[in-house]
């Protein structure tokens, strides 16, 4: 997996440089290795529309054919329409909890595939191998697949059953890693890379104009003495004609930006509050702890709180039936846990009245929910050194709690340092910083060209541009190789961007707020 045993030239152009090597960047490797998708003989699918569509070109690879057709009238959990077109080919009507086969087929064509290279500073799979090993996905197991590899199929040869036809993260993290050997797309990853600079070089004469990537890779120097092998930071510099944005989100927790954010006891990932509970600093007896947010991630605090009996604080912004809140859009038997943190915050308000203080959270114990005390459209003020906390509703009411930690989950953004300004100048907003919920990256929506890019054969996919589900951050990968295919072809369009595009029809989009 090193860059030295890439065989790549000096001075020479790649087709192609993914930057990460998470779920979004192994399904374009797979696409782009020479796998296409086509219409099964005889398929059908339940949208009819599509399926005379599809109908249409039916001996055709749907990396040829129309994307901005095939998506017209579709409609579907993502904002991306080549996301929705990809994911109900794939998983036809999942959403109504059917289980239709998908229609397509997969076909090896080596003459299909384009030479490019994938870098990440991990192991295949990107965040999922940081994240707990225990928790339950959001998503249901098949959501999380990947083309051409069944993830049920695998896990039974684990001899594993699925509970509640859901998997855990390390489970996924595993499964990514071997889809990566199992699809012969090692060659094409490069683990441990950094990029640090991404520009584009118009060129010169003589010299094609070209995107050129440079960052470090770690590797293995002299051995010591005592049998410990010296790690060394190797610089390296790539050019390529495209490269494709695929870091996800999951780099720099976001802050508050309020005072007293950086305490000690003021945390911003789960895994400290993990760390708190393993050294046995959080028990019955401890003070509060106040969780920030109303993503998933708190919950899974909260409920990982609940469970030691250690009383909880839960401050967010929304109220509790926003029908934003990602708890009221899951289903309530296939995710039971959620759901109940959900009560937890809809029964267990705080009110501000004499009868029930801020601070009356009942012994734990005491009631199904006691220990436990909400804050619905509250912010946070101010962490003090005392280890009190400030907060104040939407009315301006303020209160005031004694915590014992602070844990602050709210999301998290993209670390891309590599590009000028964190790559700002591509978001929706220039103004903001990129963000997945707030300032995704823009595209072309049948390409996924970026918009505001220095030059021609910048991509963008996965969280970057609002994709949190797998599921749909396949339909990127699709629309990326297929423009990528037209481009060989020599059928690319003259500006690389769709006519919607082009026609000034691209939107704001609104995006998910849950990672699967």
């Amino acid at each position: 997996m090193a860059l030295c045993d890439k065989d790549i030239v000096p001075g020479e152009v790649l087709p192609v440089v993914v930057i990460g090597n998470g779920p979004s960047g192994i399904c374009l490797s797979y696409l782009l290795s020479g796998y296409a998708p086509y219409l099964q003989r005889d398929a059908w699918h339940p949208n009819p529309l599509l399926s005379s569509k599809l109908g249409e070109n039916a001996h055709t690879s749907l990396l040829e054919q129309d994307l901005e057709y095939l998506c017209e009238g579709l409609e579907g959990r993502s904002t991306n329409p080549v996301a929705v077109l990809f994911d109900s080919l794939l998983l036809p009507d999942s959403d109504f909890g059917l289980d239709h086969a998908s229609p397509l087929s997969w076909r090896y064509e080596p003459e299909r595939a384009t030479p490019h290279l994938v870098l990440g500073r991990g192991l295949p799979g990107g965040a999922w191998h940081a994240m707990e090993g225990s928790m339950l996905t959001l998503s249901l197991a098949n959501w999380m697949e990947l083309p051409g590899l069944k993830l049920k199929e695998w896990l039974r040869e684990k001899r594993r059953n699925l509970r509640n036809d859901r998997a855990t993260p390390a489970e996924i993290a595993s499964y990514y890693q071997h889809y990566v050997t199992q699809m012969s797309l090692r060659q094409s990853f490069a683990c441990g890379t950094t990029v640090t600079g991404l520009t584009w070089q118009p060129g010169s004469e003589g010299e094609e104009p070209c995107w050129r990537v440079t960052g470090q890779q770690q590797s293995e120097g002299e051995e010591l003495e005592d049998g410990h092998t010296l790690q060394q930071d190797v610089p390296f510099s790539i050019c390529a004609q495209n490269v494709v944005l695929a870091t996800g989100t999951h780099d720099i927790p976001a802050r508050l930006e309020v005072e007293g954010e950086t305490l000690s006891y003021v945390c911003h990932s789960f895994w400290e509050l993990e760390a708190a509970i393993s050294r046995g600093e959080l028990s019955q007896s401890s003070d509060p702890i106040l969780v920030v947010g109303a993503g998933l991630t708190a919950a899974d605090a909260v409920l990982a709180a609940h469970h030691l009996n250690t009383p909880v604080y839960h401050a967010f912004r929304r109220s509790v039936t926003d029908p934003g809140l990602i708890f009221n859009q899951l289903p309530k038997l296939l995710y039971p846990e959620y759901h109940k943190v959900h009560q937890m915050m809809s029964q267990q308000q705080h009110c501000s009245t004499p009868q029930a203080p801020t601070t009356a959270l009942g012994p734990p114990g005491s009631s199904p929910y006691a220990g436990y005390l909400s804050f619905p459209r509250h912010r946070v003020l101010a962490f003090r050194p005392d280890r009190k906390c400030v907060l104040e509703s939407d009315s301006g009411q303020r209160s005031v709690l004694q915590v014992s930690m602070a844990l602050v989950l709210i999301g998290s953004h993209p670390n891309l340092s590599f590009l000028p300004d964190g790559g700002r100048s591509l978001g929706l907003d220039p103004d903001q910083p990129i963000s997945c919920r707030r300032n995704p990256v823009e595209v072309d929506p049948f390409t996924h060209q970026v918009v505001g890019a220095e030059g021609p054969g910048l991509y963008a996919m996965g969280p970057l541009v609002g994709e949190n589900f797998v599921r749909f951050l396949k339909g990127g990968a699709l629309a990326i190789a297929s423009d990528l295919s037209r481009k060989q072809r020599g059928e690319g369009r003259e500006d690389g961007l769709s006519a919607s595009c082009r026609d000034g029809h691209v939107e704001g989009r609104q995006t998910e707020t849950c990672v699967s």
